[in-house]
């Protein structure tokens, strides 16, 4: 039995500083918007840290996807700071500031009794902010990119500069809660101090702060240690921490696949006993997660990791059911086949949807649907498209799937047996279709498994790569050789023999 201390990480009462000589960040791999919000809060005299995921990405030597500060200041004095600012969020207030397509997210310090991080709903803009605001880029000095001399940094935090504090009121004063009338919290902005802020951190990897004021790193948990060690612990009390935000099981899920850290043994073994309890998150919350494991460059090694922890299950509960009852099989390997398509994709920039995603997920229980209704109905397209509803409401008891999603994903099953079985020229009418390319990338993943015929995958292939004049001599021989249309049943529906699809094996 572990002691009591030896299971919970607590934030020490003051950091441990590491001077700029003693890391390797370095001011020429930070995002130049993100540096001149710093400097900003720091000639104001506010405290300014980039924290969380950017410093550990640097640490890492990975590029951060986002960086976010973290100050002492209110969200009105940020605002008053930046014109090109807007307040979002309404149970915890935060300032996005804009550089163009670029938008530098700033939190103030958090006190213990704030909102757990990540709580707050997605963030919306204040409606009476009205237009876009006016671009505001302060001069970022050249000098301010370069490296500094390497010298002995303080031994302790840099003082902060007191001229605009005392101009501003204590940081408590500001702060407010309100609620609905069943006591659900609407508005609760309690801020703290960088002390107390820490705490809202989940995993101490995710727990450092780079001081812009010396180029410092503090550190009060022993992330240091951890990301040396490639170590995910949690702050806190494993069991009291995912019982607070049960999506934090989802995250480290993530961060496992993403960053190939292993999971502390304190910090995994809870799960097992705690994930039913994401059924209690709201749906929206946990379809954007499931975005984060999937669309971001790692999500075939996170399907390995969800699965291993019992998380699909909770997530997807019919996919992972049938993954169960079907292990190895064609469809298991189109899923890790596309996923990995999709995570090389997101690793050249290229774009992503959530529709193919949802293809791919949704591709096993789609079939087996399909497969129980009787055979002369399996190439029907109202089958198909019945098929797909019934997935997508399945998986919509426990994931808000937008409409937009999901009708996407109906239309890319039902250009299936088109892109198979085209009938001359006017087959060439789906080369302008909204869901042309989506549909066609899932018949080449398809076809590359024997799901399809590879014949025509290449005709398609072909057809999109020759002169517009050229495509339709095409579409004329491919009918040739095919033969005649095939002939409608009594119900006004043709009849289509050999016809391929969503086969489950």
């Amino acid at each position: 039995m572990n002691a009591p201390q030896e299971r919970i990480v607590a934030p020490a009462a003051k950091p441990r500083v590491i001077p700029r000589a003693e890391h390797t960040i370095s001011r020429s791999h930070i995002l130049p918007n993100a540096l001149r919000v710093l400097y900003r809060l720091k000639d104001a005299g506010f405290q300014g840290f980039l924290v969380g995921g950017c410093v550990r990405d640097l640490l890492l030597g990975m590029e951060p996807k986002d960086f976010d500060v973290a100050t002492d200041a209110l969200p009105e004095q940020v605002k008053r700071l930046f014109r090109n600012c807007r307040l979002v969020g309404r149970r915890f207030r935060l300032a996005h500031v804009f550089f163009g397509q670029e938008i530098i997210e700033v939190a103030t310090f958090r006190a213990a009794s704030a909102p757990s991080q990540g709580e707050e709903p997605l963030a919306d803009a204040d409606p009476e902010d009205g237009e876009a605001p006016e671009l505001d880029e302060p001069d970022l000095d050249e000098s301010q990119l370069d490296e500094p001399e390497l010298r002995a940094a303080p031994a302790e935090a840099a003082p902060v500069q007191a001229f605009a504090r005392e101009a501003r009121p204590p940081l408590h004063a500001d702060s407010e809660r309100r609620f609905d009338e069943t006591g659900r919290i609407l508005r609760d902005n309690v801020y703290g101090t960088i002390d107390e802020d820490v705490w809202r951190r989940d995993f101490t990897a995710n727990s450092l702060y780079y001081n812009i004021a010396d180029f410092s790193i503090w550190d009060y948990v022993g992330g240091m240690e951890d990301i040396a060690a490639r170590r995910l612990r949690l702050i806190g009390e494993p069991e009291t921490r995912f019982r607070e935000d049960p999506v934090r099981m989802l995250r480290a899920a993530r961060f496992e696949a993403k960053l190939g850290f292993e999971i502390d043994r304190q910090t995994a073994e809870p799960v097992g006993t705690l994930r039913e309890l994401l059924a209690g998150v709201p749906p929206a919350r946990l379809f954007d997660e499931m975005l984060k494991l999937f669309l971001t460059g790692h999500g075939a090694k996170s399907l390995e990791v969800l699965r291993r922890r019992g998380l699909l299950a909770q997530l997807l509960p019919s996919v992972d059911a049938y993954l169960a009852s079907h292990s190895g099989g064609l469809v298991e390997q189109l899923l890790l086949k596309g996923l990995a398509n999709t995570d090389a994709r997101a690793a050249a920039g290229r774009p992503l949807t959530p529709t193919f995603l949802l293809a791919l997920l949704l591709y096993g229980p789609i079939a087996e649907i399909i497969e129980s209704m009787p055979p002369e109905k399996w190439h029907e397209l109202s089958a198909i498209v019945e098929a797909c509803d019934r997935a997508v409401r399945n998986a919509q008891a426990h994931l808000a799937i937008p409409r937009r999603f999901s009708l996407g994903l109906s239309e890319m099953f039902a250009l299936q047996p088109r892109l198979e079985h085209p009938s001359g020229r006017r087959a060439l009418r789906l080369l302008t279709h909204p869901r042309f390319r989506a549909a066609y990338d899932l018949l080449l993943l398809r076809a590359e498994l024997g799901l399809a015929s590879p014949e025509m995958a290449r005709w398609w292939t072909q057809v999109q790569e020759v002169p517009h004049e050229e495509q339709g001599n095409m579409a004329d021989a491919l009918s040739q050789r095919t033969g005649p249309r095939p002939e409608r049943s009594r119900t006004g529906r043709r009849r289509r023999r050999g016809r391929r699809g969503p086969r489950a094996s």
